[in-house]
């Protein structure tokens, strides 16, 4: 018989919480704007940077917003790199966006409409 889809690697957890505090440090994100992005505790942002809490895909919400703030990050870095560029367009006035991407995507709303932007930047590359 088939395994069901949902059977998953245990490890996915952890290699999630991997790249988003990868992520997070590559694009300077302290602990606090982590926690604002992926709807978590600022204690649980603590604990995620220091290894000790991994993704469970029973808490959907943060699992998914950990996915798409992995898959910003992916975009972002294929566009323009993880380093000071990146920062600088998180950072800036972006009118497309009508704000500042880096307050943005500190909303579930807010972080799709930037993957959305960024993923339609790529199209045209």
């Amino acid at each position: 018989m088939p395994q069901s889809r949902q059977a998953v690697d245990p490890r996915a957890g952890a290699t999630l919480a991997k790249a988003v505090v990868r992520a997070a440090g590559l694009l300077h994100f302290n602990q606090a704007a982590l926690a604002d992005i992926l709807g978590i505790s600022p204690a649980t942002a603590s604990r995620l940077h220091s290894g000790g809490y991994v993704f469970d895909r029973s808490r959907k919400k943060e699992w998914e917003l950990a996915l798409l703030f992995v898959r910003m990050f992916r975009s972002l870095d294929a566009i323009l790199g993880h380093e000071e560029q990146a920062k600088q367009w998180l950072e800036g006035e972006n009118l497309g966006l009508n704000g500042r991407p880096a307050d943005l995507i500190r909303t579930t709303e807010g972080l799709i409409r930037v993957i959305h932007y960024l993923d339609a930047y790529r199209g045209r590359i």
